[in-house]
C-alpha cells in the first residue's frame, strides 16, 4: 500500500468516527431533552396535585416524638372499640397489621396487641386519592396514630377480634415508620403448624422466632401467653399473701453448691468463685429458722444442665415456698394444693381470652382439677403402671416416658390433670429429705404433676442437725461445704416442708403447650444465650 492510499484510509476512518460521535452526541441530547421534559411533566403533575390535594393536612409522616409538646388527646383502646361507640369520632394509635388497596379506597387492619380493627381510607369530602395511596403505602407493623369515626357494620368482620364495628379514616399519622422487609410474618407466625402444610403456607420456626423474638411477641398468641403468665404470678402472690405468707428475696450469688450437685454455673468473685443459685432452698430454710413461719420467692433459678429437651432451660423463674408446720407436712401439701387451685380457677376465670387466643394456633383440651387435690402414694403409682405392663422396681425413679403414662392413667381414673405423688422412695431423693417413719426405705417427699409432667418438687426437709449431718455422710458429700446450711438447725428449727414451681412448666401445661420455650420470655438453654 501506497503512502497516500494509507493516508486516505484513515481520513475516512477519521471520518466515520466523528459521524459516529455525531450521531451519538444527538442522540444524547435526545435523551436528555426528554428527561426533562419528563421530570417537567412530574413536577407540573405534582404541583397540580398539591394544589388538588385538599387533605394535605389530614395524612404524612409526623415529626420524630421527642416531647416536643402535650397534646390534650385522649386515645381509645382497640379493645373498647364496641357498638357503643358508634358514629363517635375518635383517636387511637395502633400498629398497621395490613394493607389493601382496592380503587379508590385502602382497607387496614389496625393491631393492639392482641386485639385489631378493620379500618377504611375511602376517596371522599374526607379523604384525596393522594391520602389514600398515602395509606396504602404505609409498611406493616408501622405505628400510626388514626383519628376516625366508628361505624356498625351489617356483616361480622370475622378476620378481627372488633367483629362489630369499623373506623372510617379521616386523619392518618404516621408515629414510627418500620422497615419494609420484616424477618417474619406476623400471620405465619400465628398460623397453626397442620394448617399452613396443607395449604402450602408458611409456618414459622422456633429458631427464627427466638432470633427475631420482639416481631415474634408482638403476635396474638405471644402476647396472650405472657399476659397470662403475668397472672400466674400475681396470683401465686395474692393467694400465698392471704394465707399470711412472706414474700422474700434471696441472694443469687452463693459460695457452695445449694443442693451439693455439679450441676452449677461457676462465676469468679473477686479472687475467688462463686455460684449462681440453683435454688433458693438454703434461705427459705433459714427463714424458717428465724421465725418467719411461712414464706415464698419468685425469682431466677440456674441449672447447668446439659439438657436439650422441650421442658428445661438453664434459667427460668421458680416460685418457691417454705413453711412451718404443726405436726404433718401434709398441711404444707394442702397449703401448696390449695394455691395452686387458686391459680387455676383465677386463669379459668379471669383469662379466657387469652386462654381461647391460644388455643386457636395450639388447641388443646381444657385444664382439669379436683378439689381437693388428688393425692396418690408413690406405691399406688407403680401399682397403676405394673397394671399397665411397665416393669418397675418398688424404689426406682419414675422415667419421664412413665410420669406422662401415669399422667395419662391418673386422668382416665380420676378425670383430673393436676395430682400429688407422695411418699418417694429414700433413695432418689436430696440428702436433706426427712424420711418415713414408719417405712425407712420410703420418705415424706412428693411431687405435683400437671398433664402428666412434675411441676413441683418438694419434701419435709430434716430440721435437726445430727439427722442431717448423718443424712449428709450417706450421701458423701463434703460436710466442710455444707457447714453453714447445718448450723442453721443447731439452735432450734421448727418442723417445716416447701417445694419449688417453675413458672415456665406451668404456663405450658396449663396451655397443653408443648415447648417451655412458648413460655419464656427470652430463653437460655444450652445453644441459646441471646437475644
Amino acid at each position: 500500500m501506497t503512502k497516500e492510499s494509507a493516508q486516505s484510509a484513515a481520513e475516512e476512518d477519521q471520518q466515520a468516527q466523528s459521524k459516529k460521535a455525531l450521531k451519538k452526541q444527538q442522540k444524547e441530547a435526545e435523551k436528555a431533552a426528554k428527561k426533562a421534559e419528563k421530570q417537567a411533566k412530574v413536577a407540573a403533575e405534582q404541583q397540580s396535585t398539591e394544589e388538588d390535594d385538599f387533605a394535605k393536612d389530614r395524612y404524612g409522616v409526623s415529626a420524630l416524638v421527642q416531647s416536643q409538646q402535650k397534646l390534650d388527646r385522649k386515645l381509645v383502646r382497640v379493645q373498647d372499640l364496641t357498638p357503643e361507640k358508634a358514629d363517635q369520632l375518635i383517636w387511637l394509635r395502633a400498629r398497621v397489621h395490613t394493607s389493601r388497596a382496592k380503587g379508590k379506597q385502602c382497607f387496614l387492619v389496625l393491631r393492639q396487641q392482641q386485639f385489631n380493627v378493620q379500618a377504611l381510607v375511602a376517596v371522599g369530602d374526607r379523604a384525596s386519592k393522594q391520602m389514600v395511596k398515602f395509606a396504602a403505602n404505609i409498611t406493616k407493623e408501622s405505628i400510626v396514630d388514626v383519628e376516625a369515626a366508628v361505624r356498625k357494620v351489617e356483616q361480622k368482620i370475622e378476620s378481627c377480634s372488633q367483629q362489630d364495628v369499623e373506623l372510617h379514616v379521616e386523619r392518618i399519622f404516621v408515629i414510627s415508620q418500620a422497615e419494609a422487609r420484616l424477618p417474619l410474618q406476623l400471620e405465619d407466625a400465628v398460623r397453626p403448624d397442620g394448617e399452613g402444610e396443607e395449604e402450602s403456607r408458611a409456618t414459622v420456626n422456633q429458631d427464627t422466632r427466638l432470633d427475631n423474638r420482639v416481631i415474634d411477641l408482638r403476635t396474638t398468641t405471644s402476647q396472650a401467653v405472657f399476659r397470662l403468665q403475668s397472672g400466674v404470678c400475681q396470683l401465686f402472690r395474692d393467694t400465698l399473701t392471704k394465707k399470711g405468707f412472706v414474700e422474700i428475696q434471696t441472694p443469687k450469688i452463693i459460695s457452695a453448691a445449694s443442693e451439693g450437685g455439679a450441676n452449677v454455673f461457676t462465676v469468679s468473685y473477686f479472687k475467688t468463685s462463686a455460684y449462681l443459685a440453683q435454688s433458693p432452698q438454703l434461705y427459705k430454710q433459714m427463714c424458717i429458722c428465724a421465725d418467719f413461719d411461712k414464706v415464698f420467692c419468685v425469682g431466677p433459678v440456674f441449672r447447668a444442665e446439659d439438657s436439650n429437651t422441650h421442658r428445661h432451660l438453664t434459667e427460668f423463674v421458680g416460685l418457691d415456698i417454705e413453711m412451718a408446720f404443726n405436726y404433718h407436712y401434709h398441711e404444707v401439701i394442702e397449703s401448696i394444693t390449695d394455691t395452686m387451685v387458686q391459680i387455676f380457677k383465677g386463669l379459668r376465670d379471669n383469662f379466657q381470652t387469652e386462654i381461647q387466643t391460644v388455643n386457636k394456633q395450639f388447641p388443646s383440651e381444657p385444664f382439669k382439677f379436683l378439689e381437693p387435690t388428688l393425692r396418690l402414694e408413690y406405691t399406688e403409682g407403680v401399682a397403676m403402671l405394673r397394671e399397665a405392663g411397665v416393669e418397675m422396681g418398688d424404689e426406682d425413679d419414675l422415667s419421664t416416658p412413665n410420669e406422662k403414662l401415669l399422667g395419662r392413667l391418673v386422668k382416665e381414673k380420676y378425670d383430673t390433670d393436676f395430682y400429688v405423688l407422695d411418699k418417694y422412695p429414700l433413695a432418689v431423693r436430696p440428702f436433706y429429705t426427712m424420711p418415713d417413719p414408719h417405712n425407712p426405705k420410703y420418705s415424706n417427699s412428693y411431687d405435683m404433676f400437671m398433664r402428666g409432667e412434675e411441676i413441683l418438687s418438694g419434701a419435709q426437709r430434716v430440721h435437726d442437725a445430727q439427722l442431717l449431718t448423718e443424712r449428709a455422710q450417706h450421701h458423701q458429700i463434703d460436710l466442710e461445704k455444707i457447714k453453714s446450711y447445718i448450723d442453721s438447725f443447731r439452735y432450734g428449727a421448727p418442723p417445716h416442708a416447701g417445694g419449688g414451681i417453675g413458672l415456665e412448666r406451668v404456663c405450658m401445661l396449663y396451655l397443653g403447650l408443648h415447648n417451655v420455650r412458648q413460655t419464656s420470655m427470652f430463653p437460655r438453654d444450652p445453644k441459646r444465650l441471646t437475644p
